[in-house]
């Protein structure tokens, strides 16, 4: 039986976790990522955002993207597009390139949108997208809220 998690009981400041899950995202048809060296951010009342390595994406679909926004614990947030079989989602995911101290693990990591993409999946169970344009959290069966 998984353990269930209460968004409630993570921590402010969020923390960085290594997934030992196998993550996978489609888009326009095809698997675009399946990695198994995901990095998750938890924070208080957020679903975990997943962070993945920009290599372990398919060659040449991620552009950068317009734009910036701040995370008071992270720092600047860089945005990408995803171009794949001429389908384009613009500013579906996003890195921090120059991390702020204590989240230097996630440099050179991407996460993104599960809204955006076809399906995206925790090993075999897919993902739940966060109601927010803001907020990238994945929601599987074993998280409880209420989410932010």
């Amino acid at each position: 039986m998984p353990v269930i998690e209460s968004v409630w009981d993570y921590p402010r400041p969020p923390r960085v976790e290594v997934v030992p899950d196998k993550i996978s995202i489609q888009f326009a048809g095809e698997t675009i990522v399946n990695s198994t060296r995901t990095l998750r951010v938890l924070e208080t009342s957020h679903p975990p955002t997943y962070y993945i390595p920009k290599e372990d994406f398919l060659p040449g679909i991620l552009a950068k993207a317009t734009g910036q926004t701040f995370c008071e614990w992270k720092g600047n947030a860089t945005y990408w597009t995803i171009n794949l079989n001429g389908k384009s989602a613009e500013k579906v995911a996003w890195s921090y390139e120059t991390p702020t101290p204590g989240f230097q693990q996630i440099q050179g990591y991407i996460a993104v949108y599960a809204a955006s993409m076809d399906a995206c999946f925790v090993g075999d169970e897919q993902v739940q997208p966060q109601k927010s344009n803001f907020y990238g959290g994945w929601i599987t069966k074993n998280l409880t809220g209420p989410f932010k």
